[in-house]
């Protein structure tokens, strides 16, 4: 009695641990069944977001494409001259953005800068002009609005050429020396200048206060000799000499000159 008391003890220890082992297993098994931590994504990683692209450069305006500048006086034209023909042959018109110079060759783009207030605006030459001693260029009456020069009338300014392939200093030039209402006198001066100089034109200018006579003297290669050709008939013959261009279609410019 005693011993079949002790094996059934005995077997319900063995029942015991057998389940205590299964139990065991059953929750490690669980265990290595979860699922691995998920890799993080590093700053090099291929999701991250793409370098900004390089801004393009080609809204910056192009330099002046020679080393020309020039500083001097502006002023500017308007209804009087208003549909007119200017020097070029075009019809002038003050609302848009064109210009008158002396020496510049035409359709010649300059930007134009007022020293007064740094604005600055771009025209194109098509008229021949200021015949003033001080001033350097005349501007259209739109050019003049853009750098506030309306009011004042005449303002510093700087010019600076745009234009591609332009040579401001090549070509003919011719100096002139007097201005004259009465072509006699404009005669009487040719007269007196023929015997030491040559060529001289007399150039007419229908300008709206009238018909001038304008005096030309030389045709000379380049506007730096034209230059110095002017320096010496201020020194000689007293004249205050201004430089102009010699256009194609006539020797010394034409009626519309301005």
């Amino acid at each position: 009695m005693t011993r079949l008391r002790c094996l059934r003890a005995l077997c319900a220890l063995c029942a015991l641990c057998v389940c205590f082992l299964c139990g065991c297993v059953s929750r490690r098994t669980a265990a290595n069944r979860r699922e691995p931590p998920q890799p993080q994504p590093t700053a090099n990683a291929s999701t991250s977001a793409p370098a900004a692209a390089p801004k393009s450069d080609s809204a910056i305006p192009s330099p002046a494409t020679s080393a020309y500048t020039e500083e001097g006086n502006a002023s500017w034209y308007g209804v009087p001259f208003h549909g007119r023909r200017a020097s070029n042959g075009e019809v002038y018109d003050m609302n848009k953005l064109t210009a008158a110079h002396r020496t510049l060759p035409f359709d010649t783009v300059v930007r134009v800068t007022n020293l007064s207030n740094g604005k600055a605006t771009v025209v194109r030459i098509t008229d021949r002009g200021p015949f003033v001693d001080n001033r350097i260029i005349d501007l259209s009456m739109a050019a003049a609005r853009e750098i506030d020069s309306i009011g004042p009338g005449v303002v510093p300014v700087r010019l600076e050429i745009l234009s591609a392939g332009i040579d401001p200093s090549s070509g003919f030039f011719t100096v002139q020396v007097g201005a004259f209402r009465d072509r006699g006198n404009a005669e009487r001066l040719r007269q007196r200048l023929n015997a030491s100089y040559s060529p001289i034109f007399i150039q007419p200018y229908d300008s709206p206060d009238g018909l001038f006579y304008r005096v030309r003297v030389g045709k000379v290669p380049g506007e730096d000799a034209a230059h110095q050709f002017g320096e010496q008939l201020r020194n000689r013959e007293g004249f205050t000499p201004m430089v102009v261009r010699l256009d194609e279609g006539g020797a010394a410019g034409g009626m519309n000159e301005r």
